[in-house]
């Protein structure tokens, strides 16, 4: 298992500067998220604390516009915006789909000022991305629509997923019934902008995926002008990055000293690279480069929100912030949850030392296979300990009695790791305050299934 407390030593102290503003700072880059090998999720931007006051909310309607539809995009229409944001060059016109990030940027504003109605307004009504019928596209429409071409619905069993938990954020409700305005901020702005964002991200990108698939490569109605609003979603317009998710992995990239260039992180650098590779491949029905291309796209994701939750929940101890960080750890392990749990380890309980037994991806019927070994020649060292003979894995922190005695298939956990990861970041549980968490051991398979490697998390200072 990658460890990364040591490399997190030191580094408590003062409030962060980066993630605490909610200006839409730099970040001159780019780059995009999209759907690989399983579900998605994913959740929020950066952005900072100062929500007070409090007004509670009771907003309008929602609009049901959905974010993919290219004949209300105007994808042949002639475009008034430029004709590149962040290091990539839009074969159609996206110029609607670009301007939401300027209703997200507006939604943080109200926010920050505890203007809840206000910012539920801009979510569920539109502001900024009219279409050519004179009716607003909105934040909402997608994420409360069913069918989409994403992973969390299904992940989490029901349609509107993503829309649930951010409207969750606005109103005051569920997850967030109860919470300080500074809390309440943090999930709206980084819900609405990270979870929103990549998740609208996933479902153009697989909806690229498909049309090419299919053969249709028409720059714009087919494959490439899905893959152009995937990275209007993700990146936006320059002016608008800093409310956009390339602005978190930025700042992650900063955080783990995982940069390309200054400002810039490798996450936001290789899914720039990888939505460029990616549009030259569907033009040319490149199948295998379209295909490597998404999962780049998805594989970066979980990087940078996995340093996002490491970071936040290392920091949940400071006895002035933490309640504050927990909901950035959680709004950054909602983003990517729907993706990362499915591989998180299971593990079995031990009834009389009360301890967790991990069994990688093994079944419950491993939890009947602990031994305890004396002294065993294993690997030309001498072991002693708790071993499991079907998953490999070494049970810390029982004796032999205990070993031999307090596993049962019975006592079986699956995805015990993202158990864990909620429990941590239950924002009703105060009790989970005061503790800095290294959960480095729970997003070790994540990052196993993904081929990400130490170097690619970097470490925290």
């Amino acid at each position: 298992m990658l460890m990364m407390m040591a490399a997190f030593a030191g580094c408590l102290g003062g409030d962060d500067s980066d993630d605490d503003k909610d200006t839409a700072d730099d970040s001159g880059s780019s780059t995009a998220d999209t759907s690989d090998t399983s579900t998605s999720d994913t959740s929020t931007s950066d952005s900072s604390d100062s929500s007070d006051s409090s007004d509670s909310d009771g907003s309008d309607g929602s609009d049901s516009s959905d974010s993919s539809s290219s004949d209300s995009s105007g994808g042949s229409a002639v475009s008034t915006m430029d004709a590149e944001d962040g290091g990539y060059t839009y074969a159609s016109n996206v110029d609607n789909h670009r301007s939401l990030m300027a209703d997200m940027c507006d939604i943080k504003a109200y926010a920050n000022d505890g203007q809840w109605t206000a910012a539920k307004g801009v979510y569920t009504n539109g502001k900024n991305a009219e279409k050519s019928d004179g009716s607003y596209r909105t934040l909402q429409g997608f994420a409360a629509a069913a069918g989409k071409a994403h992973g969390y619905d299904a992940f989490y069993g029901a349609d509107g997923s993503v829309d649930a938990m951010i409207m969750a954020a606005l109103d005051g409700t569920g997850d967030f019934e109860g919470v300080s305005d500074t809390v309440r901020y943090q999930g709206i702005a980084k819900l609405t902008a990270n979870l929103g964002m990549v998740a609208y991200t996933i479902h153009e990108l697989n909806t690229a995926v498909g049309k090419a698939d299919a053969g249709n490569v028409d720059n714009d109605t087919g494959a490439p002008h899905n893959w152009d609003e995937g990275w209007a979603f993700f990146h936006g317009p320059d002016e608008n990055v800093g409310c956009s998710p390339v602005a978190t992995l930025n700042k992650r990239g900063a955080d783990f000293e995982t940069e390309h260039t200054a400002g810039m992180a490798n996450t936001t650098y290789n899914i720039q690279q990888a939505m460029i590779n990616g549009l030259a491949a569907l033009q040319a029905e490149d199948q295998a480069g379209y295909t490597d291309a998404t999962n780049e796209v998805v594989k970066n994701v979980i990087i940078a929100y996995s340093q996002a939750v490491l970071k936040y929940t290392y920091k949940m101890d400071d006895a002035s912030n933490g309640a504050k960080y927990q909901a950035e750890g959680y709004a950054f392990w909602k983003t990517i949850e729907a993706y990362a749990a499915p591989y998180t380890d299971n593990a079995c309980y031990n009834s009389q030392s009360h301890t967790m037994g991990w069994i990688g991806s093994s079944d419950s019927a491993a939890c009947d296979s602990f031994s305890w070994y004396e002294d065993y020649q294993m690997g030309g060292t001498t072991f002693t300990g708790c071993y499991n003979t079907v998953s490999h894995t070494v049970a810390e922190g029982v004796d032999q009695a205990q070993c031999d005695n307090g596993f049962s298939a019975q006592m079986y956990y699956a995805n015990y790791g993202a158990t864990s990861m909620n429990n941590v970041l239950d924002l009703s549980d105060a009790t989970q305050l005061g503790t800095s968490y290294d959960v480095t051991a729970w997003l070790q398979p994540v990052w196993d299934h993904y081929g990400i490697t130490a170097d690619d998390i970097g470490s925290y200072s």
